[in-house]
């Protein structure tokens, strides 16, 4: 069963490992998981490095899309596309909020300081399409 509006964003906004998806030059898409932050109405924001292929082909396509999933009864997913809106440097404020999402409080500083900053870009893009579904306990 498809799932409300509310509890789509909500449950986009817990911190699923997300799968992403762009197209790929005539290939079939790349598909990568990801960590990524989003607030119900808002944009899903991501980071990767700004040289990666991953970049270079969502800069190229101008859009992607997002999965995430729950493996555990009940079955649930929410699966969004759409184009970006943004891309700018990663800022200190962007990587410590995705990481706080999926990483204990007390290694969320060391996580950031290890990181190579200047070579980050983050992604925004703007939610336009929607599937999700509860499948339930299966």
């Amino acid at each position: 069963m498809a799932l409300s509006e509310h509890d789509r964003t909500a449950f986009l906004a817990e911190p699923h490992t997300g799968a992403l998806a762009v197209e790929a030059d005539g290939r079939a898409p790349l598909v990568i998981p990801i960590w990524y932050d989003y607030t119900p109405g808002g944009l899903v924001s991501f980071l990767t490095d700004g040289g990666s292929r991953k970049a270079e082909l969502i800069a190229a396509a101008g859009r992607f899309s997002l999965m995430v999933q729950r493996t555990v009864p009940t079955y649930r997913y929410v699966s969004v596309e759409g184009p970006v809106v943004a891309e700018n440097p990663t800022t200190v404020a962007e990587i410590t909020r995705i990481a706080g999402r999926y990483l204990p409080a007390d290694t969320v500083g060391g996580y950031v300081a290890a990181s190579n900053l200047p070579v980050l870009v983050t992604f925004h893009m703007r939610p336009q399409r929607w599937l999700s579904a509860d499948l339930g306990t299966i």
